[in-house]
């Protein structure tokens, strides 16, 4: 399946599993969302479980927190990265804290679905890395997967989940294929890693790549030439940027003495500062070199015919590479 194709199947499966699933956004009923991804959901399910919305992310947002308070399970889509910026009150300031303000007597059980990062040669709006903002915010999850066979099961996961879940979805990357287990259903116990756990996607011993979204496999890219010249990179998918599984990279580390740390957003204030920071903390009698960052440059994200120059690519991360071997 393609990334896209298999997080429909994850909200089909989803929606079978349980009737108080309702979607919710912007041209995802008839035409099945900008990507497709919704693709059939209102056709086979109706348009009061597939809801068309006006265009306004706030009253989206808004509307699925109170189905949330009412006991169903919304699903948002916010059809493009720069288009939440109008919910981002409800989100950091109803959605996060009514479990906290209620005393833990009331969940949120709500989904925000987000094609985040660029690639796609789109216009402005179009190719943001929100992630920090709301990884920031306590009493949200959130989650990216890079993989269709992840897209499938952690869709399904932040559905299920209690608590308020940010889904980024790597846009660049929505077309790509890869083998899904469609057998896999949740509660059975063969879910293939909890929801906030950090994977080793490839195994090495010179040097660990954090990363996540679309840029996993541009680390895969690069662990590809480096062993060609003999150096073997450990990569590292986080699949959750909050909480963040810093144990898995932690252990990873201890076995390399050297982090780079690699995300399309910018390096400043990106989370690849909270990640260098911890492991720091955690493994400084470990690191044998600083831990290096590589990311977006700190700007407003470019036009399309600039942006191959500001996403982080498998140079870049080699040079990062290099650079804390020789150090």
């Amino acid at each position: 399946m393609t990334l896209c194709q298999s997080l429909n199947a994850g909200l089909r499966r989803a929606m079978e599993r349980d009737d108080k699933v309702v979607l919710l956004g912007e041209d995802i009923g008839t035409l099945g969302g900008v990507f497709r991804v919704t693709d059939g959901l209102q056709k086979d399910f109706g348009d009061r479980r597939v809801i068309d919305t006006p265009l306004a992310e706030s009253g989206i947002v808004g509307t699925a927190f109170g189905l949330a308070l009412r006991g169903y399970r919304p699903v948002c889509e916010i059809q493009f990265d720069g288009f939440i910026y109008p919910a981002f009150d409800q989100i950091v300031s109803q959605v996060a804290k009514i479990r906290h303000r209620t005393d833990g007597l009331v969940s949120m059980p709500l989904t925000i679905r987000v094609p985040f990062g660029g690639g796609i040669g789109a216009v402005e709006h179009h190719s943001e890395s929100p992630e920090a903002y709301f990884a920031h915010t306590a009493g949200l999850r959130v989650v990216s997967p890079s993989t269709p066979a992840d897209a499938f099961v952690m869709i399904q996961q932040a559905i299920a989940s209690p608590d308020p879940v940010i889904f980024f979805e790597p846009k660049r990357r929505y077309w790509e294929r890869g083998p899904v287990d469609t057998t896999v259903d949740l509660g059975t116990g063969l879910d293939p890693e909890p929801l906030h756990r950090a994977r080793v996607v490839r195994s090495g011993h010179d040097a660990t790549v954090v990363t996540y979204g679309a840029l996993v496999a541009t680390a895969l890219s690069a662990a590809d030439v480096a062993a060609e010249e003999g150096t073997s990179l450990e990569i590292i998918d986080l699949r959750s940027l909050s909480p963040i599984d810093f144990d898995t990279v932690e252990a990873s580390v201890r076995r390399t003495g050297r982090l780079v740390v690699a995300h399309e957003a910018p390096v400043f204030l990106g989370l690849g500062a909270e990640i260098a920071a911890r492991i720091s903390e955690r493994c400084f009698y470990h690191l044998e070199a600083p831990v290096l960052r590589v990311g977006g440059f700190d700007v407003p994200y470019p036009a399309a015919r600039l942006e191959e120059h500001h996403l982080p690519d498998a140079d870049r991360i080699l040079d990062a590479v290099d650079r804390t071997l020789s150090a």
